[in-house]
């Protein structure tokens, strides 16, 4: 759709919108980050708990969540406030219950989620003070420490899913075995009564520099992957997201493509071979405005417009719903009030995630019907 009828559209004033997001009931959160999902409150009261040095910085909650949700200068800088969060879920075995558990309730009973892909590098959440092997060898229990508190509240029956984060900063040796971990764990576990948080994905995650020279390594890690589960396995990684993040040799090898928005951007060639392939575009807003990358939300306009006119589907996500304090609704309100997307679009997206989503099973839950069933 061009930008000439996109603007044209009526608007869509804001407590209709918010009234018609507060409609839909039940979502899919395809990308979100255990290192950023976490709500500041829910963090400030934990390194009070823990007397953090951060409390001496911002010792109180208004000044911690200044801090912690503020515009970025860059990727890079956006990526250190996962550092922080990582080194607060450490040992997982003493802090991830608390943090996994408050989350899954948070995005049952106020984000409204019916399902959850939760992604996370294990390796980062592992005793920084062993070797290299050591904490290689902890990996394991990290992922079943966010699956025992991801099944401990049935009250909230959210269906959540683990995704395995290889890393760009990290060597060799400790991405391969995060690749092995996912295979391994990939076949674990069919999802029974009771339990939740089983890996389904693996995916690349961490700065776009070390991309470059690293391309055939990655490849070869997800080739891996996908030879040595028959597909079971799911794949997605963090790619055009950025000018300098954008490697089509990785597209082939991926289920879903974690960002892309520099496809329908700088490479809309390339979203005819992204349609027959059925992949699926991780959108995520109110990121791109946090690092810098896109300067407002209408910037977007023309990356769903073209990937509509392509037939390429479009999830829309929040990344990282506590570092933005913008929660998945949130993110669809943005864009809807802004004319980004009208209701039809909003439908259409809300489909995708269910019908991309790497463990969902069946049809989107019913309270979609009353947007993505034409009147």
């Amino acid at each position: 759709m061009p930008r000439s009828r996109a603007r044209a559209r009526t608007s869509v004033p804001p407590e209709v919108a918010a009234r018609a997001v507060a409609d839909i009931g039940l979502y899919a959160e395809l990308h979100l980050h255990l290192g950023g999902a976490i709500l500041p409150n829910i963090l400030f009261a934990h390194m009070q708990r823990d007397g953090h040095a951060l409390m001496k910085r911002y010792p109180t909650y208004e000044r911690f969540e200044r801090f912690f949700t503020r515009r970025r200068t860059g990727l890079a800088d956006y990526l250190k406030m996962h550092a922080l969060v990582e080194r607060l879920q450490r040992p997982a075995d003493q802090h991830m219950f608390y943090f996994v558990t408050r989350l899954v309730r948070g995005a049952f009973l106020f984000d409204n989620l019916a399902y959850m892909e939760l992604r996370h590098t294990p390796y980062n959440r592992t005793d920084a003070a062993l070797d290299m092997r050591g904490r290689i060898g902890q990996m394991r229990s990290v992922v079943q420490a966010i699956s025992a508190a991801a099944s401990a509240q049935p009250q909230y029956p959210l269906v959540l899913r683990q995704i395995l984060c290889m890393h760009s900063a990290l060597p060799r040796e400790v991405n391969e075995a995060i690749c092995e971990l996912a295979i391994e764990m990939s076949g674990e576990h069919e999802p029974m009564a009771g339990y939740n948080g089983g890996v389904v994905a693996l995916d690349l995650a961490g700065p776009n520099e070390p991309y470059a020279e690293r391309i055939g390594e990655f490849v070869a890690l997800f080739r891996r992957a996908r030879n040595r589960t028959g597909g079971r396995l799911k794949t997605t990684a963090h790619v055009f997201e950025t000018d300098a993040g954008c490697f089509p040799k990785l597209l082939p090898y991926l289920d879903r493509i974690g960002h892309g928005i520099q496809i329908p951007l700088r490479y809309p060639k390339l979203l005819g071979r992204i349609a027959r392939e059925g992949q699926c575009l991780e959108v995520c807003p109110t990121t791109y405005l946090r690092t810098g990358t896109l300067r407002d939300y209408t910037e977007l306009r023309p990356v769903f417009a073209r990937c509509k006119a392509e037939g390429v589907a479009i999830a829309i996500c929040t990344d990282n719903g506590g570092l933005h304090n913008v929660r998945l609704p949130g993110e669809y309100e943005n864009l809807l009030v802004r004319d980004v997307i009208g209701m039809e679009e909003l439908g259409e997206c809300l489909r995708a995630s269910f019908r991309h989503a790497f463990a969902w099973k069946g049809p989107p839950p019913d309270p979609l019907r009353r947007v993505t069933i034409p009147r």
